[in-house]
């Protein structure tokens, strides 16, 4: 793929789940992130990929939309549920706005559209990664407090006022990202290019969606701590 390959500080292969009723697709995909050097297993259904997903332990996931038994969003509401929060990029032949959003509002982190291109799967793929695991290694104290708020870049714990806040891969990073600049105004540009690590197709919105998200966590029922700068951007503060 002409990129350099990546895994873990502890020299462990990166563990791949590919979820796909189609074997045309699924076994494309998983030689491809072979080649990566990664560990891939595979699955067709959605009742395969939560037994996979206990057993494989995965660090990512491509994750089908249409599924036989029941659909790729049902199956990432599951992983959720039972306290897995790896990276989901879901596959999908819907391309409406709507779909998009629908699974991106489920709690998943990224999507591609059938056709798609391989490499560039491989590279959204690989962003997610870095991001969820390797991000970590370059802050030695692993606790970001801002006000009331703190997080743990290790455990991927996140509190506000003592109370344990539930998120996402990508509202995990996104927070950080603001806890790791408070008081600063950030763009759209500036958060596309250090959360996603790639050009989102251009499109902020996907921006706006996620602080929203983070709102209703962080804001709800509090002060709020997260700002819109008009024209400018978002920014985090403490609330007092």
């Amino acid at each position: 793929m002409g990129a350099a390959k990546i895994q873990p500080s502890d020299g462990a292969k990166i563990r791949a789940l590919v979820v796909d009723d189609e074997d045309s697709i699924s076994n494309l995909i998983a030689m491809a992130l072979r080649y990566e050097g990664w560990d891939v297993d595979t699955a067709s259904t959605g009742a395969e990929a939560i037994e996979k997903l206990r057993s494989f332990n995965p660090d990512v996931a491509v994750l089908d939309i249409m599924l036989p038994d029941f659909d790729g969003i049902q199956v990432l509401s599951r992983f959720r549920s039972e306290g897995y929060l790896l990276p989901v990029l879901f596959l999908t032949a819907l391309d409406s706005v709507d779909d998009r959003v629908n699974g991106l509002t489920a709690g998943g982190d990224d999507y591609v559209s059938k056709p798609f291109s391989l490499e560039e799967l491989i590279a959204r793929l690989r962003a997610l990664v870095r991001r969820s695991q390797l991000m970590q290694d370059q802050h030695p104290d692993p606790i970001l407090r801002v006000g009331d708020l703190m997080l743990n870049e290790d455990s991927y714990e996140v509190e506000r006022a003592g109370e344990p806040i539930d998120l996402t891969t990508t509202e995990f990073e996104l927070l950080r990202y603001l806890m790791r600049n408070p008081r600063r105004v950030l763009s759209k540009s500036q958060i596309l290019d250090r959360v996603w690590s790639y050009d989102f197709t251009g499109k902020p919105s996907v921006v706006e969606l996620y602080i929203s998200y983070l709102r209703k966590k962080i804001d709800a029922t509090r002060p709020p701590m997260i700002h819109t700068v008009r024209g400018a951007g978002y920014m985090l503060k403490p609330s007092v």
